[in-house]
Parts: C-alpha cells; sequence; structure tokens
C-alpha cells in the first residue's frame, strides 16, 4: 500500500507542478538553445521551456518525505539518502542549465567541472552507504548468483567512477523528446520490483515514486515536447538510477537494466574513436545512436517507442538475473 501511496502522491503532485510550470518558464523565455551540430529539423525546438526535471523531482520530493516517513522514525533513511544524492547531481545539473540560459547557447559548466564535482558527490555517497551498512565491498554478479570480494578503497573508487560514467549516459540519451523519460519508467519499475521481492520497503518507496514523477512529466514531455527536462533533470535520473542500484548493493546490474544507456554512450564513443582513427570517417550517420535513427528517417515516435520498449524487455531480464540474490 505505501507504494501505490508514493506512486500516486508523487504523479499528483508531478502533474499539478507541471501544469504551473511549464506555462510560467515560457513566460520568463527560460528556453532551451539548440546545439547547432545537431539534426537541423531541431532547431524548430529552440526556445521550448527547460529544466522540466524540476516538474518530477517535486513530485518524487513530496512523495518521499511523507510516504516514506515511518520507514524513516525506525531508522531505514535509504530513500532519504537516494534523494539527497539525485539532488546533489540535480543542483549541478541545475548550474549548468542555468549558465546555459545566460549565455544564451548550449554551453554551461565544463566537462572538467563537472566531472569534478559528480567524483566528489559520488565518493561521499558510496562512503556514506559504507557507513550505514546498506553497501559492502562484495560485487554480486547477476544471472549468477556469485559476489566477487574487493578491496574496500578500490571498490568505492571504481563505483564512484561507475555512478559518474552512468549518470552522463543517462544525460547522453536524453536527446529527443521523451526518450529518456520513456526508456527510464521500465527502469524504475525494476527497482519497484526488486525492492518489494527483496522486502526493502523504503528503497521502494522511492522507486515508486520516481515511476509516478516519470509517467506523470511524460504528459508534458512526448512529443511534441511542452518542455524539457534539461541537465537538471537528467542527472537527478541518472543520480537515482545509480543510487538504486548501490542501494541494493548491486551496481553490475546497471548494464543489462540501463541497456540503452549503455549502447547510447558506446555509440557516441566509437564514432568520435573511429573519426579520429580514420580521419573524418564516421560509422553512424550522427551520434548518439538515436540520431543516426533520426538520420535514416525514424520519427522521434518510433524512437520512443522502439527504445522504451528495449528497455522493458531488459528490465524483465534484469529482474530474472537477480532471482538468485534473494535467496536465503
Amino acid at each position: 500500500m505505501s507504494l501505490l501511496l508514493s506512486f500516486a502522491v508523487s504523479a499528483a503532485v508531478s502533474v499539478l507542478c507541471g501544469i504551473i510550470l511549464v506555462p510560467y518558464l515560457r513566460k520568463i523565455k527560460a528556453g532551451q538553445s539548440i546545439r547547432r551540430d545537431g539534426p537541423v529539423w531541431h532547431m524548430s525546438k529552440e526556445g521550448t521551456p527547460t529544466m522540466g526535471g524540476l516538474i518530477f523531482i517535486t513530485g518524487i520530493g513530496v512523495s518521499v518525505l511523507s510516504t516514506g516517513m515511518s520507514a524513516a522514525m525506525k531508522g531505514d533513511c535509504v530513500h532519504l539518502f537516494i534523494f539527497a544524492f539525485a539532488l546533489i547531481f540535480s543542483a549541478i545539473g541545475f548550474l549548468d542549465d542555468f549558465e546555459k540560459l545566460r549565455k544564451k547557447q548550449n554551453l554551461g559548466l565544463t566537462a572538467l567541472q563537472k566531472f569534478l564535482l559528480q567524483l566528489i558527490v559520488s565518493i561521499a555517497f558510496v562512503s556514506l552507504l559504507r557507513y550505514f551498512g546498506y553497501l559492502t565491498p562484495r560485487l554480486y554478479v547477476p544471472f549468477t548468483g556469485i559476489t566477487l570480494p574487493m578491496n574496500g578503497i578500490v571498490y568505492m573508487l571504481l563505483a564512484s567512477f561507475v555512478i559518474v560514467g552512468t549518470v552522463n549516459a543517462v544525460n547522453i540519451t536524453d536527446g529527443v523528446d521523451g526518450l529518456v523519460t520513456g526508456v527510464s519508467i521500465p527502469v524504475a519499475l525494476f527497482y519497484t520490483a526488486v525492492a518489494v521481492s527483496w522486502g526493502r520497503p523504503s528503497v521502494g518507496v522511492f522507486s515508486a515514486a520516481l515511476t509516478g514523477g516519470l509517467i506523470a512529466f511524460l504528459i508534458f514531455n512526448y512529443n511534441p515536447a511542452k518542455i524539457f527536462m534539461g541537465d537538471t533533470g537528467s542527472l537527478f535520473l541518472g543520480g537515482a538510477i545509480c543510487a538504486l542500484a548501490f542501494a541494493l548493493d548491486m551496481p553490475l546490474i546497471l548494464i543489462p537494466v540501463g541497456i540503452v544507456y549503455v549502447i547510447e554512450t558506446l555509440s557516441d564513443i566509437i564514432q568520435v574513436f573511429y573519426f579520429k582513427l580514420t580521419h573524418g570517417k564516421r560509422i553512424f550517420k550522427m551520434a548518439p545512436l538515436h540520431h543516426h535513427f533520426e538520420m535514416i528517417g525514424w520519427s522521434e515516435k518510433k524512437l520512443f517507442f522502439v527504445f522504451s520498449g528495449v528497455s522493458l524487455l531488459f528490465a524483465v531480464i534484469s529482474y530474472i538475473a537477480v532471482q538468485s540474490r534473494y535467496v536465503a
């Protein structure tokens, strides 16, 4: 019941917030500047309000702080840790979005600034989970039931780089109306199902709130998008997805459950590497991968449904992959 309530509160508050925020951001001209090296038809989106991630962040926050209060009173505060961690990543994204709006171009914080801020926050979060006993330096391998012991410091450093990489992979996926929202809903549902299976209600409260917030946001973000989530939303989303994996002490699940993020990032890396290696040749018509499919004629709606469908399939596969985790 608490998970359904968390979902409902988050969805309802997010819808209300969207109804208020979308026209307000239009009024103050908080519009997105479109990259000049992206698909030319995206230029028509110039001026669409950004920082829309505030819609689902508000809904999730209200839900977690209200429906998760009973768990917190019993000393289980992991949902608050997850929310705080994602919120700090969102703050980094907000700074980036604010700089873009101030400069009136698609350039915010430098790559180094974002990397260092994200790395510091990731190390602090992993350390916090270790201190409170939610995370162990034992790496669970999905599909096998095997856990591999690791040196604590090595694990912490590896985990921090995994978080930074995953957060930015989610950010890269946010390039087409509704795409990262649709891809992330099955991921949030996966975490909710796992939390129920493993008897982790506080984790479930957050993941259910995340699901509700994203579904509500899709009302405003589906093609043609009335608002973009911006780095404010995509970095929060990336932080939340990583935090849930680490709070459940199974970070490797990020590979199958986040397969779309992984493929999108790999396509970008492969494109850059091949371009430099061959002095100007390309494997994809444009990277990341969703732009390649746009260039060969896929509509944004087709991209949304195909990529979201792939994410849903792998969410189911990932759930099967971790069943041995719950064997006593």
